[in-house]
């Protein structure tokens, strides 16, 4: 039976995604039953194929990518792919009428990093994050508002927003291994080798723009969704605060991480601001 198959390939995007990040995962869990598997499938889908243009050293990434991208559209023509990470994507592409334009804008962030090293403008950075990270979170906004395309306008902004942010403070999080493993600089007019405080304190506060943007409409999301994305804006913003105490040459030198323990006392912390209805 097709569905048996169709399960399967589910439960394969929840364990890349437990595998891959328990904060996400964490995050995940706290959405409602009958919308984890559409975003464990997303989840899935866009980090296998950043996992190509970051990790697969030594072996052909221009065709890995390529091929990922086909094999996709492949699934999309049939209703079906062999590779269940794909498998159970489509179904979600299909059932949450995610446009593709999104998935060609992420897919060509994923290429950029075959082929650039440096983001040298605002424009060029802006272009990045929006096809690495904004949408992402506008796919994952389809599967929240499910068909309510009013709703889906209306927090479309903020959204993005959220995007931007988890992925800036991902590159914040990861200069080490950007700069001296991956060769790349996403950050325009900065130099990491000669990374300081102001520097990190003008992204600091443009990442702090945009958390204040994106929780305006986390408080709008449907109930199916809010405590799960708010589970997770707070443990950005957590990292956030601990890379801003960390001095600049530590983040060049480690990755700097929230411990098992402070992401539970997280978890808590939003629980009951949820259940206060404080957000």
């Amino acid at each position: 039976m097709k569905q048996l198959f169709d399960d399967v390939s589910f439960k394969c995007s929840k364990l890349v995604t437990k595998n891959y990040s328990t904060s996400f995962s964490m995050a995940v869990y706290m959405l409602s039953p009958s919308i984890r598997d559409a975003i464990y499938s997303i989840y899935g889908f866009v980090r296998f194929a950043d996992e190509i243009v970051d990790s697969f050293h030594g072996f052909d990434k221009e065709s890995l990518i390529t091929e990922f991208e086909d094999e996709y559209y492949k699934s999309i023509e049939r209703g079906i792919s062999l590779n269940p990470i794909l498998n159970s994507f489509q179904q979600t592409v299909k059932q949450y009428n995610i446009s593709d334009d999104l998935i060609q804008a992420f897919l060509r962030s994923m290429k950029l990093d075959l082929i650039k090293s440096d983001y040298n403008s605002k424009a060029e950075y802006d272009e990045y994050i929006y096809g690495s990270a904004d949408v992402v979170g506008l796919m994952c906004l389809k599967v929240f508002v499910a068909g309510d395309n009013e709703r889906y306008d209306q927090l479309k902004e903020e959204a993005m927003r959220l995007g931007s942010a988890f992925q800036k403070v991902n590159f914040l999080r990861d200069l080490k291994d950007d700069n001296l493993v991956l060769n790349r600089n996403y950050f325009p007019g900065v130099d990491l080798n000669s990374f300081d405080e102001k520097a990190k304190t003008a992204i600091i506060n443009e990442i702090e723009e945009d958390f204040k943007v994106a929780y305006e409409g986390i408080v709008k999301l449907p109930i199916e969704a809010k405590f799960g994305v708010y589970t997770a804006f707070v443990y950005y913003k957590k990292l956030l605060k601990k890379l801003e105490n960390t001095p600049c040459d530590e983040i060049g030198n480690a990755r700097i991480r929230v411990s098992n323990y402070t992401k539970a006392g997280l978890l808590a912390q939003s629980f009951v601001t949820y259940k206060l209805k404080l957000v």
